[in-house]
Formats: structure tokens, C-alpha cells, sequence
């Protein structure tokens, strides 16, 4: 198994084969992680929001669903949510624009930057930034329709699994959000595990029971 650490405020791309999991853990506890991921051979056909969200009529997957591409294939799976399963797909990654609106003094990292920046390190200069999927990021809908922030319910070691339908590219930011509550004001490290699927964790790792999609 491969883990790799992203530092808080960064982001890093992996190359995965279709039957691989992924697995991505909240190392210190209340981080969002957005992960965008792109089709290997194609990386204009990605992993779409929108089109998961009309494909399942939810606004986010549960265990034993897929996530859908722009042409509308399946992408990931969700195998297991070892977490409170609060997370979203309806926020756009955060940008430049976004923290200058914040109030932020001067540049500031940002999930939009962190994803051409992890992509151009593997080779790839140019992609469309689709919604990304907000892990672990809580954003209550009021009955008004008001969207709220709050921060992230997750704690340490907390961890999602998805396992990837076909070959593809998955990028993972620890966002920066340090201006409003959703990262608990303090940005941190969050954790990648690319495997087998149903490999055993390497040695020293210790990983919480899974939900496991047979």
C-alpha cells in the first residue's frame, strides 16, 4: 500500500488503475479534503457533481454508490465512510477570488491553485476545475435554503474509501480554508492510501474496521 502524507494548504495527484481504493484520512481531525478526479486517458471526462447528483437523486453518494463522470460513466465508488458522513458536493474549491472577498491580505493558498499546481507536477497543464467532492466539509442546508459553514465534525484517523471503476486521476487538497470555520480555523495535514483493493494496511498503520462493498 502507498501513503502518502499532503501538508496542510497542499494538494498532490496520483495515478490509480481501475479496482484500486482509495482512501483518504483526517490525520488531526476537522479537515475538508477536496478530491477532484479525472479520467487517465482523458482528463476532459472527470468526476462530475452534478451529474452524480441527478444519477442517484441525492445529494451525495452512500456506501455501494458510484460517482459519475461528465459523459455519465462511473468513476469511483464509495466503498466504506469511516466518519460522521457529513460531506459535500454542492461548493466550488475555494480561490484567489474567494479569500480576497474573505478579507485575506495579499495572496493565500487555495484548493483551486493546489489542483493546477498538483496536476502540473504529473504533467497534466490543462484542466477544467470541476465542483470538487467536499470530504468530511459540513454545510447544513436551513429550511429557508440557507447553506451554512460549520466545521468539519471529523476527528483524527477518521477516513472515506473509494475505489476506482476505471483507470484515473486522483488529486486530493487539504484545503486552506483558514478565514471561515470549516477547517476549525487551522488547516491541517489530511492522509492518502492508494491499494490493492482489499489489501491488508502495511505495517505500523493502523486502519479502522470498513464497510466493504463485495
Amino acid at each position: 500500500m502507498k501513503r502518502v502524507v499532503v501538508p496542510a494548504r497542499e494538494a498532490r495527484a496520483f495515478m490509480v488503475t481501475a479496482g484500486q481504493t482509495v482512501t483518504v484520512v483526517d490525520v488531526e481531525g476537522q479537515q475538508v479534503a477536496d478530491l477532484f478526479c479525472f479520467c487517465a486517458d482523458d482528463p476532459r471526462e472527470y468526476l462530475s457533481a452534478e451529474h452524480t447528483r441527478v444519477a442517484l437523486g441525492r445529494l451525495f453518494p452512500q456506501v455501494g454508490q458510484q460517482f459519475e463522470t461528465n459523459r455519465r460513466r462511473a468513476i469511483l465508488t464509495l466503498v466504506a465512510d469511516d466518519s460522521p458522513g457529513v460531506h459535500d458536493m454542492l461548493c466550488a474549491a475555494c480561490t484567489p477570488e474567494r479569500y480576497r472577498l474573505l478579507g485575506a491580505d495579499g495572496w493565500h493558498a487555495s484548493c483551486e491553485e493546489n489542483l493546477h499546481t498538483a496536476m502540473a507536477d504529473i504533467g497534466i497543464s490543462e484542466i477544467e476545475v470541476p465542483q470538487p467532492v467536499n470530504l468530511f466539509e459540513s454545510n447544513p442546508i436551513g429550511a429557508d435554503g440557507s447553506l451554512g459553514i460549520e466545521p468539519a465534525p471529523s476527528q483524527a484517523g477518521d477516513s472515506v474509501t473509494l475505489r476506482a471503476e476505471i483507470d484515473c486521476i486522483v488529486c486530493v487538497t487539504a484545503c486552506p480554508q483558514d478565514l471561515t470555520p470549516l477547517c476549525g480555523w487551522a488547516p491541517t495535514a489530511v492522509a492518502v492510501e492508494i491499494a490493492d483493493d482489499e489489501a491488508e494496511p502495511e505495517s505500523g498503520v493502523t486502519r479502522a474496521p470498513k464497510r466493504r462493498l463485495h
